[in-house]
């Protein structure tokens, strides 16, 4: 196992710089199945009678997801700090199908 690998698996923190090192690990570390997907946050709303927050996200990779009622306030809190800086979420999914564009477990917002 290289040092990098060694790293990751023990949780420490990495020393090489940029995004697609990081990505590499984080890839490793949640397993072989996870692929990341990129999107833009093109809308935010709240409606206390339709069930909380809700957001709409454009797939780089195609198709629209709307979700409402069921987001965290953590995912909350990354998705408005993406729709108010460059809009562009990303999510690391095991998810089949198009099921990941409903899976925030590992969210992130995208300067």
């Amino acid at each position: 196992m290289d040092d990098q690998q060694a790293a990751v698996a023990t949780g420490a923190q990495l020393h090489q710089p940029g995004t697609e090192a990081l990505e590499a690990a984080q890839a490793r570390q949640a397993g072989g199945a996870f692929e990341w997907h990129y999107g833009r946050v093109t809308r935010l709303g709240h409606s206390e009678i339709a069930g909380g927050n809700s957001v709409t996200i454009i797939w780089e990779e195609g198709g629209v997801s709307s979700v409402q009622g069921t987001v965290t306030d953590e995912q909350w809190d990354i998705l408005k700090l993406a729709f108010l800086t460059t809009g562009r979420i990303a999510v690391l999914s095991d998810t089949a199908g198009d099921g990941w564009m409903y899976d925030y477990r590992f969210l992130e917002a995208v300067r």
